[in-house]
């Protein structure tokens, strides 16, 4: 790589980057006062934007904006441009000076500052130590508006996926309470179902098959063979990046009834006791890695012709079914699952014409929340490497059909 020209770029200490500015206690609230609903939006130093609303009027900043907030503890940055009111805990507030900076392109250079994670400790002695990128007003604009494109375009797709993911919740209850026939409905133990509906107790249609308590001892540095544990079924999603154990490849020879095989069902029983971290449901996909089962995971498989296994899975996903789940926990420290108390719930069973015709619905909605989150990724990825180089000149913004971009991020979010 040739070395970034810089040369008709300055660079700033941050102490004289920024202008004072009369913020302070009486601007800020607790986290305790903050309310899900209120006339002006909290910021604070946590990974979300916003952190709540509240009423309290003579706290709200609305003077010198825009402005931009740093968590001390985080090291997150957020650029504010509308009346708000300071989160209380490890908050800054930096109003920069626009006589040297374009406010949009200073709150993006000090993104790309690189300041090492001190956990809960404060960074920002470490930020005054450090030196802002200065090209001129032109570029600086620039720059802020490639960044910004890519940023909106991110917020776009986190926007359709928060959409998307409400719209199955509702589906997954609109579907699982009314069917696909209009029927009447009538009342039931797991609450309204169609008539023709019949209920039946979990056990009876299926069976719950616990995994094995592998050895640690015997584990290896890496292989093709996974042991899948409570912690890679996070949020009905297989991550098998999460504190992954590899075992020898013969594992699956030694322990063929823990082997997982594609389109497995599989429940997390243990959790924090008092939040709803267990209980995930995850389909096993079409991977190339030799997956095992591990304790406190349940493959649950249907035994009954008349029950869908993809119907199945999405009532184990349901509220129906979650909202009776959860109280048979046990635990103080941990929530205990316990698959005896499982095979008692209810589970309801359409006809099984119509037990295929209800998962096809939700399939379209998985299809679209996993497009969305895909493109989440690529564009964070984009906004990262874009930010680092475009703040350190291995390319200039002159360099770039901005056009061009934003006729390929438009194509990809209309698809």
């Amino acid at each position: 790589m040739s070395t970034p020209d810089m040369s008709d770029w300055t660079s700033i200490e941050f102490p004289l980057t920024i202008r004072k500015i009369k913020i302070g206690r009486k601007n800020q609230i607790l986290a305790s006062e903050i309310m899900s609903s209120g006339r002006y939006p909290v910021v604070d130093q946590g990974q979300g934007f916003i952190a709540g609303y509240t009423n309290a009027d003579q706290k709200v900043i609305c003077n010198d904006l825009p402005l931009v907030v740093f968590g001390d503890h985080t090291r997150c940055v957020k650029y504010v441009d509308f009346p708000f009111v300071l989160g209380a805990d490890g908050t800054k507030v930096f109003k920069p000076n626009e006589d040297l900076f374009d406010p949009k392109f200073f709150y993006y250079a000090l993104m790309n500052v690189k300041l090492p994670n001190r956990g809960y400790n404060r960074h920002f002695t470490l930020l005054t130590e450090r030196s802002i990128p200065r090209p001129d007003m032109d570029e600086q604009r620039k720059i802020a508006a490639v960044l910004g494109m890519v940023q909106r375009a991110i917020e776009e797709q986190e926007r359709l996926l928060r959409l998307t993911t409400e719209l199955k919740k509702s589906f997954l209850h609109k579907l699982f309470t009314e069917g696909l026939r209009g029927e009447p409905q009538k009342m039931t133990e797991i609450g309204p179902v169609p008539e023709s509906w019949e209920i039946t107790e979990l056990g009876r249609v299926v069976v719950l098959f616990g995994g094995y308590a592998f050895k640690s001892d015997e584990s290896i540095p890496s292989s093709n063979t996974q042991l899948v544990r409570m912690g890679n079924l996070y949020h009905n999603k297989l991550d098998l990046t999460r504190s992954p154990i590899f075992y020898p490849e013969d594992f699956a020879q030694k322990y063929p009834r823990f082997v997982l095989k594609p389109g497995d069902l599989i429940m997390s029983l243990t959790g924090t006791s008092g939040k709803e971290d267990y209980g995930f449901t995850v389909e096993i996909g079409s991977i190339a890695k030799t997956l095992l089962l591990n304790q406190r995971i349940v493959r649950i498989d249907p035994i009954s012709e008349q029950l869908s296994k993809d119907f199945l899975f999405y009532f184990l996903l349901s509220r129906q079914f979650l909202d009776h789940l959860y109280p048979t926990a046990k635990g103080m420290k941990q929530a205990n699952l316990s698959t005896y108390a499982m095979k008692t719930l209810k589970i309801p069973m359409p006809t099984i014409d119509e037990q295929k015709e209800i998962p096809n619905v939700l399939r379209i909605l998985d299809r679209r929340i996993d497009f969305h989150q895909k493109q989440s990724t690529i564009y964070a990825s984009l906004f990262r490497t874009l930010l680092h180089q475009l703040m350190t000149a291995q390319i200039r913004v002159y360099n770039l059909d901005i056009s061009e971009i934003e006729i390929n991020c438009e194509e990809e979010m209309g698809t």
